[in-house]
């Protein structure tokens, strides 16, 4: 063969986006399904849902006595009353099934006296106290894991909790490792003089094994050119990628460069670095190949800049993280003293500050972890940070990824999750990162520069308009830009075939009818309570019209576990779980985004994603939307 000079030598990032643009068409990643107890550090290659509630029974939150919240009321330290064992409360430990018709739980420490009697009590407990509802960590159908993530112990044991046994996951790439040269030798052989031992293959192989892929370390092959082609055309058969090392020089034995160039195409051959100069970047049958040079440290720094892109690319990932960072708390955590507390957080970049958003501090909540993007640690001699002040945060996804998060936060929709996952198969690494709050609560949230959008559906019932008028007055003087997001179907979630023959609002108000309400401030309850006073009904008249919750699916899967007759939610949570749906209007939800934050490129995708046809078609596979107007702007 004859040598060749180096081509070029050019900036690596420029070299590297050469490689990708060359070969993005023929390598994308791809999916094989493994059970989920061997899927650690799997990255998932498709969105993965819940198949089952958990808990999936109504079960005791402590140990103590089950009972029925009735029976206590009118309790107090001057009237305690005495509950027969077995009849009016039934022993439970954490975790058991609440026994048939009772709906609370009094621990241990709470009862007076216990004796032959039963148990001695001086306080009233209210229904659903102590008790842990179907659903209240996992709700079937709720997505689990989000594609392009690395599943984690905590994740396993969700998913396990939920119901799913296999899950698809990127197949992992094979990496093929060439060591060449004819002084190269395997570890355990007696070295001679000019002989060099071949540490580079084993950290290679590591690194692909750190990054995610599986790597086959060839048989070491002496610089002949008849040798490597034959070794070369082998892994080109079977690998993803293929990695050369050394032989990418200048040298009389080097022939990497001329190798890549006969059986494919060579894109580049040096770059302006040092050490590490002497990079080969090509393809061979469509793969990539890199020839990378022998000495050690320039073969461990060209791994990272160009093999490590590549192993991440085929499982659809970025690199590159810090450990903690500084980040504002966007509301105030108390914790008791004495013990240092682990509170899990969401965090996002709005504006130019971090901002870190405390989930649900349950101990039974496994959910938190995985949705956790960072841990805020309270000192147990401090009872906890107010909101605004900066904390540091540990992180437990990559800055990279937070960096693109985009934090929402106001009313639920199951679209969100859509959209975020949209933005992730477009190969983003952030997606949507939303706090369920309520449309009043999300508009706020703008105003104090929170959130990046809310998500809102407000009914002005002066005007029988949606958003405008609420964003004029909460936020005057502040450019909104509103998008419609979808119209959707509102009305009563009721069992499946609707044994209580519940019909219209006016059913809400009968004897025994029990209601589950969302929380106040969010469009639902908004909208709820517009169409009592229109009809002239009693809130008063309605039991359970103070219970409350925080999504449409709560409701849902609090209809479906039978702790409530019916609630007033969205058509697609109905679906969800099974539900009968008695439709009484439709309503629509838009989402409001300050104007500030329209040139930023996360925000431009996430719009680009909401007009895609593909979005709008798996929206209305959910069941129960419109997207006539979706991705219009009003304002």
């Amino acid at each position: 063969m004859e040598r060749q000079i180096y081509l070029e030598s050019k900036a690596w990032q420029e070299g590297l986006s050469l490689m990708m643009e060359k070969l993005a068409e023929h390598c994308i990643p791809k999916n094989e399904s493994v059970d989920v107890r061997l899927a650690l550090h799997r990255i998932t290659g498709t969105i993965i849902r819940a198949k089952r509630n958990s808990p999936h029974f109504v079960a005791a939150a402590m140990d103590g006595y089950a009972l029925r919240a009735k029976e206590t009321h009118g309790l107090s330290e001057r009237e305690p009353r005495w509950l027969v064992l077995g009849v009016q409360v039934i022993q439970v430990d954490t975790g058991d099934p609440i026994p048939e018709g009772m709906d609370a739980v009094v621990m241990l420490e709470e009862v007076l006296e216990l004796g032959e009697r039963g148990i001695l009590l001086q306080a009233p407990v209210v229904p659903w106290h102590n008790v842990r509802p179907v659903g209240e960590d996992i709700v079937e159908g709720e997505m689990i894991l989000p594609i392009n993530h690395r599943i984690r112990p905590q994740d396993q044991g969700a998913l396990l909790a939920a119901g799913v046994l296999e899950v698809e996951v990127r197949c992992k790439p094979q990496v093929g490792i060439l060591p060449t040269g004819d002084e190269i030798r395997s570890p355990e052989v007696p070295l001679q003089r000019g002989d060099i031992v071949d540490s580079n293959s084993t950290v290679l192989a590591s690194l692909v094994e750190e990054w995610g892929g599986s790597a086959t370390v060839w048989p070491i092959t002496s610089d002949r050119p008849e040798l490597l082609d034959e070794a070369l055309l082998q892994m080109a058969t079977s690998q993803d990628i293929m990695v050369i090392i050394a032989g990418s020089s200048q040298g009389r034995d080097d022939y990497t460069s001329q190798m890549i160039d006969k059986h494919g195409k060579l894109y580049l051959h040096g770059v302006a670095i040092k050490p590490g100069k002497p990079v080969v970047l090509g393809e061979v049958q469509g793969k990539p190949a890199i020839g990378i040079p022998g000495y050690p440290v320039s073969a461990y720094l060209t791994a990272h800049l160009f093999l490590e892109p590549w192993v991440k690319h085929l499982q659809g990932l970025s690199k590159g993280v810090p450990d903690t960072l500084e980040a504002v708390i966007s509301k105030k955590v108390f914790s008791s003293l004495g013990s240092e507390e682990f509170v899990r957080v969401k965090v996002g970049k709005v504006g130019d500050r971090w901002v870190a958003a405390p989930l649900s501090r349950g101990a039974g909540v496994t959910m938190s972890l995985v949705r956790a993007d960072g841990i805020l640690r309270v000192p147990r001699l401090q009872e906890g940070f107010h909101e605004g002040e900066t904390v540091p945060i540990e992180l437990l996804r990559p800055v990279s990824e937070l960096e693109e998060t985009l934090v929402c936060i106001g009313s639920h929709d199951l679209t969100l999750d859509v959209i975020s996952n949209h933005m992730k198969a477009r190969g983003g690494i952030g997606g949507i990162a939303s706090a369920h709050v309520g449309s009043l609560a999300g508009i706020l949230s703008l105003r104090s520069k929170e959130a990046h959008f809310a998500g809102i559906h407000l009914l002005d019932p002066a005007t029988g308009e949606y958003n405008h008028s609420y964003l004029q007055r909460f936020l005057p003087g502040r450019e909104i830009a509103l998008m419609n997001l979808v119209y959707r179907t509102q009305g009563l979630l009721v069992q499946k075939g609707n044994p209580l023959n519940i019909k219209n609002l006016v059913d809400l108000a009968q004897s025994g009818i029990r209601f589950i309400n969302r929380q106040s401030g969010s469009g639902t309850r908004v909208l709820l309570d517009y169409l009592l006073q229109k009809q002239e009904l009693n809130r008063e008249q309605i039991s359970g019209y103070e219970r409350e919750e925080f999504t449409h699916l709560g409701v849902a899967v609090a209809v479906a576990s039978g702790s409530a007759d019916v609630g007033l939610g969205i058509q697609s949570a109905a679906e969800a779980l099974g539900l009968d749906f008695i439709w009484i209007g439709e309503e629509r939800y838009d989402l409001a985004i300050p104007r500030e934050y329209l040139e930023e490129p996360r925000l431009k995708v996430m719009i680009s994603v909401i007009q895609s046809k593909a979005f709008k078609e798996d929206v209305l596979a959910l069941g129960g939307y419109d997207v006539r107007e979706t991705g219009v702007f009003y304002l």
